[in-house]
């Protein structure tokens, strides 16, 4: 299968969830994935879970031992840039892994979630002031890398004569998640490509605004990135109920709002998100590999040109890997499947 706009051949990602699994077993995952045919290993980048009991590692360390046992490029999906990070250490952090790993590194970022900021006794910006720090961010990440010796204030944060001292032969890529228009245009100003949710309905608005502003900013356009979380099991009600606990993630005000507690995105889960909603129009959750597959292809109509599959539930977590290395894949590649 070939992507919509240009010929290349689609990529497909693996995401590994730090929300719902330990380092040691995303470790594991991960080298499942890779030896499935996943062509990327991504993972998340969370303070708190989106559900009670849940996990959340340190996503940077994990990715240090990530670049060790597997061969495939390796980054976040996404990492949130204006609260907790400071732009300057996430600046260090993906240019030593450039510097270990080189020609392997992505960063995706993203503006973050209320989720993982209020728990560290962080403010929670309004909207519009969101965006102005991301974009001010970005802009500081970039600069950085560029070996700049950089001064800036930008209220929340600042830089005082600041520069990389460790710097890699080449520069991580930078990815910029967007949920809308506005946000897609700041990543048509920045970094190498878009990263939005694959939405077949939805996505379409934000990479045209995406590429838009890539041709305002006289940049070529990257790679158009759609995510999704899956899970397989040899049942469809045991695969849906290995996964119900992230139907939070399908709720809007979650990202946009001071909504930080688990257990009351739980509540309005259960009173705002159906199974099929969650299972078959938001995320790609059942029994049925052909129906992942037409799912994926959906996605990749509106013109992705990578494809993030962040592994969800924990039914059958390691079956899921191999069935989508038996059947989804190749099916998408258009290979035979036995």
């Amino acid at each position: 299968m070939t992507d919509a706009t240009d010929g290349r051949p689609t990529q497909y990602w693996f995401g590994a969830s730090a929300e719902e699994f330990r380092p040691s077993e995303m470790l594991e995952q991960a080298r499942a994935a890779e030896t499935a045919g996943f062509d990327g290993l991504g993972a998340s980048d969370h303070f708190a879970p989106w559900f009670p009991d849940g996990q959340a590692s340190q996503a940077w360390v994990y990715l240090g031992a990530l670049g060790q046992v597997t061969s495939k490029p390796i980054g976040t999906g996404v990492t949130p840039v204006i609260h907790h990070y400071h732009p300057g250490l996430i600046a260090q952090a993906f240019m030593s892994l450039e510097e270990m790993y080189p020609g392997r590194v992505w960063l995706g970022v993203g503006s973050g979630e209320a989720l993982n900021e209020i728990p560290l006794g962080l403010d929670w910006p309004e909207p519009r002031e969101k965006l102005e720090r991301f974009d001010q961010g970005l802009e500081a990440i970039e600069r950085l890398w560029e070996g700049e010796t950089v001064t800036m204030d930008a209220g929340w944060f600042s830089l005082k004569e600041a520069r990389l001292y460790t710097r890699a032969s080449s520069k991580p890529r930078m990815y910029v998640s967007a949920f809308g228009p506005q946000a897609a245009a700041i990543a048509g100003r920045h970094g190498q490509g878009l990263w939005t949710l694959g939405d077949p309905e939805s996505a379409p608005e934000i990479i045209d605004a995406y590429r838009e502003a890539c041709a305002k900013s006289g940049k070529e356009e990257g790679e158009i990135i759609l995510q999704s979380g899956m899970a397989w099991a040899e049942s469809e009600a045991d695969a849906i109920a290995g996964a119900r606990k992230w139907r939070p993630t399908q709720i809007d005000a979650v990202y946009l709002e001071d909504i930080h507690d688990p257990g009351e995105m739980q509540r309005m889960a259960d009173e705002q998100v159906s199974d099929h909603e969650f299972a078959k129009e938001g995320f790609i959750v059942g029994s049925d590999p052909d129906e992942a597959v037409e799912r994926i292809r959906q996605m990749q109509g509106v013109g992705a040109s990578v494809i993030c599959l962040q592994l969800i539930g924990d039914a059958d977590p390691l079956g899921t890997i191999r069935t989508y290395g038996e059947k989804v894949l190749p099916a998408l590649r258009g290979a035979a499947v036995s």
